[in-house]
């Protein structure tokens, strides 16, 4: 039983970087998941797939996992690179293609 130390992407969906500052600390999966014959539910006897636990930094996450016995591997934060926009660029005469309304 392994874990995953990442730090979650922002939402493509949204302008904001709301819990995107945290780290997260997932539990791999040891056993597949299975169809009930009865009802046809997916399910699995492994409840550790159901854990998500949210730390503050990636040191408290690796000190979590290493407190109890979990061993992890650490996916390396992705930063964005801010791209510089302005209004007056859509109006420059040099610009790549022609701009037209």
């Amino acid at each position: 039983m392994s874990a995953r130390i990442y730090r979650p992407a922002r939402n493509a969906m949204q302008s904001g970087k709301g819990k995107s500052n945290q780290w997260v600390l997932v539990h791999d999966i040891a056993q597949a998941r299975e169809i009930e014959p009865l009802m046809g539910y997916t399910s699995s006897g492994d409840m550790n797939q159901q854990v998500r636990l949210s730390f503050d930094t990636q040191e408290l996450a690796e000190a979590y996992a290493q407190k109890n016995g979990i061993p992890y591997s650490v996916q390396p934060a992705h930063d964005a690179t801010p791209k510089r926009v302005s209004y007056p660029d859509n109006f420059k005469s040099d610009r790549k293609t022609p701009w037209t309304h």
